[in-house]
């Protein structure tokens, strides 16, 4: 560094000015269990003044790195007072603590206490991330300092590229970064050779000379020499001090400060700079961070799977309900609450003519009485036993059913007793295996031979599994002589044309059918209930089948979290250096909480690629599916939340750690 180093001069009265830091009768005690304790620190009372280098001294266990440690905020006094610029300090809170760590103080220690992972330039510049520097601003400076320092070509190099005098350079470096009004150096050559260790002797001489206060904690006396002003320590206590040496010509204003952003840009630099931290973090342990992403993969990957299932097959079974016509009601007999048909003086329950009657009724489009039967069918050698309905001319209204080819009976086929069939694609698949067609071929129903007219489209599925397409429809009275040998019917199926009107209409045909009979010995089936009960009994099993996935997602959290706390234990130095370069409570547990939502939502990510794909195989084996895309977003929602609430504990246990014994942890 360009700066003229300053001879020795008179000693310069410090009493002109206020100290810049003042102990007065500061202790510090320890607890060491078992209800004991040791005190280290018997009352010391120091003042030390801007500009001043100041070397402790004293051997192992004198209590000099306690008093470095209290001086450079890093811990508290137990009793006694610390002004630091006439304000007391010992009563600071946690973060009022860092905050004056991050803008007045710069730590050099013997072991460098560099983050392995990071480069030297990042290592610079975490004291001006945690005051909120612009990235441009901080990696200039950074970059700056490095190369004033003689590590221009050493930016990208890792600590363990590094020589220790290299090393013990970057650290300087980062104790610049924020200005580094008072420079606490511990043991800064205990790790280096005696030329690494000159050298950086000469810089801190330098920094002295360009106004910054340096604290030197050493048991080397030649180090110690190289200070202005030598105090010894001794048991706890000040067994000697060589009084203030203030240089006349050397300048007392404070390096400047960092000025600090507030507000919400200080928040979301905050938020950015802790993602991008925590990219580094899981990049260094990229096998520990795959199997914590395993468990959300498969958590998030089940969610998205299980609920397309269970959301596909509510919708097939709303499929086949629709397909019968949500706007029927559907009469059948017998006693409300009970099963089979009845009758009442002599009057079957059900007949043709109550159909009539319904049609009639305001709000109905079509009335249409059916029986049916199982039959075997026979054309030349082939022989088919399926389903035969007796049905009236309506029925391609009230079942939305359009033909494939050829023609419905009509009203007068009817009344004539025509003996003509329509046929479902089942029935003529297995009655035509050789795809002839079967308009105006002659088929025999049991003994008795129909004309095909029709053929109806492709129905599928109806609700509860049976095959609308295997059936055969015929005139209802042709069907009741010659099939059935009965003219009662088996129900009335209703088409509503207002379907806000149902309950109005169906209240109408209870009437009117009490009216007829005499009794209520019939039952009306609303479609529309079916349909609403259905709906919410899939959404159940939906729900089900989505909370029997989230439990694994939960799994998948309390993996996060173990290795989360895992993570802490193992960076828990990294942890004491940020504290001592300025970081927040609040910055710590961002960083970790960040940490674990990152981990979760690249989890989610990849889970509900795999979902996708798991529910396309589901697909591929002829089960429904639905995917939609609330659900996926939903999840990766989920897989966030997750980790949060799971990032939260190892995330606090972080931040609360105490800087000093996070600083000697190995």
């Amino acid at each position: 560094m360009n700066v003229t180093t300053d001879p020795r001069r008179p000693i310069r009265n410090p009493g002109a000015t206020p100290p810049l830091i003042a102990l007065r009768d500061v202790r510090k005690t320890y607890e060491t269990g078992g209800g004991l304790s040791v005190e280290v620190l018997h009352g010391i009372s120091l003042e030390i003044h801007q500009g001043e280098f100041v070397a402790i001294m004293g051997a192992s266990g004198s209590g000099k790195s306690t008093l470095m440690n209290i001086l450079g905020c890093l811990d508290r006094p137990t009793s006694g007072h610390y002004f630091f610029a006439g304000q007391d300090v010992a009563g600071f809170s946690r973060d009022e603590l860092a905050e004056l760590r991050r803008d007045a103080f710069g730590f050099v220690f013997q072991s460098y206490n560099l983050i392995a992972g990071a480069t030297a330039l990042e290592n610079v510049e975490m004291p001006g991330i945690y005051a909120g520097m612009a990235r441009e601003a901080r990696e200039h400076r950074a970059a700056g300092l490095l190369a004033q320092l003689g590590l221009a070509d050493r930016l990208d190099h890792r600590p363990n590229q590094l020589s220790g005098g290299q090393q013990q350079r970057v650290s300087i470096a980062r104790a610049l970064m924020n200005g580094g009004r008072i420079i606490l150096a511990d043991e800064p050559t205990g790790a280096l050779d005696s030329r690494a260790g000159a050298e950086v002797m000469a810089l801190l001489r330098e920094l002295a000379c360009a106004g910054h206060t340096i604290i030197l904690v050493t048991h080397d006396h030649d180090v110690a020499a190289h200070a202005d002003r030598l105090i010894q320590i001794a048991d706890g206590l000040i067994s000697s001090d060589s009084g203030a040496y203030l240089p006349a010509e050397r300048a007392l204003a404070a390096p400047p400060a960092i000025q600090v952003p507030t507000g919400r840009l200080r928040f979301l630099g905050d938020t950015v700079e802790a993602a991008k931290m925590a990219l580094r973090a899981l990049h260094r342990n990229i096998f520990r961070t795959i199997l914590t992403l395993l468990g959300i993969v498969i958590g998030v990957g089940s969610v998205v799977a299980m609920l397309a299932v269970g959301e596909g097959a509510k919708q097939d079974v709303m499929a086949r309900i629709s397909a019968m016509g949500t706007n029927q009601l559907v009469i059948r007999p017998g006693m409300p609450n009970q099963r089979g048909p009845s009758s009442t003086a002599g009057i079957t329950s059900l007949v043709p003519a109550d159909a009539d009657a319904i049609a009639a009724l305001p709000n109905v489009l079509a009335a249409v009485s059916e029986r049916n039967t199982s039959a075997t069918l026979r054309f030349g050698n082939v022989d088919y036993q399926t389903q035969v309905t007796g049905t009236t001319e309506g029925l391609p209204i009230i079942r939305d059913w359009a033909l494939a080819s050829g023609s419905f009976f009509t009203a007068a086929d009817v009344r004539a007793y025509a003996s003509v069939a329509v046929l479902g694609q089942t029935v003529v698949k297995n009655l035509f295996p050789d795809g002839g067609d079967p308009i105006d071929q002659m088929v025999l129903i049991g003994n008795a031979p129909f004309r095909v007219i029709g053929v109806l489209a492709a129905k599928g599925a109806a609700a509860f599994g049976q095959d609308m397409d295997d059936n055969v429809f015929v005139p209802l009275t042709t069907a009741s002589l010659r099939i059935f040998g009965q003219r009662n019917i088996r129900a009335i199926t209703v088409a509503v044309a207002d379907t806000t009107r149902m309950d109005e209409t169906q209240d109408a045909i209870t009437q009117l059918l009490i009216q007829r009979h005499g009794i209520e010995d019939f039952q009306i089936r609303n479609m529309a209930s079916i349909v609403e009960a259905a709906s919410a009994t899939g959404t159940t099993m939906t729900i089900l089948l989505g909370s029997i996935a989230a439990i694994s997602l939960v799994v998948g959290g309390i993996g996060v979290m173990n290795i989360m706390l895992v993570s802490v234990s193992e960076r828990t130095r990294e942890i004491g250096i940020r504290m001592a370069t300025g970081a927040r409570t609040r910055n710590i547990l961002q960083q970790f909480l960040v940490e674990a939502v990152i981990v979760s939502v690249l989890g989610g990510i990849i889970g509900v690629a795999t979902g996708i794909a798991a529910a396309y195989v589901v697909q591929a084996v002829g089960l429904p599916i639905q995917l939609s895309l609330p659900v996926m977003a939903m999840s990766l929602g989920c897989a966030a939340a997750v980790g949060l609430v799971f990032g939260l504990a190892p995330a606090i246990k972080a931040a609360h750690l105490d800087p000093v014994i996070a600083l000697s942890s190995e």
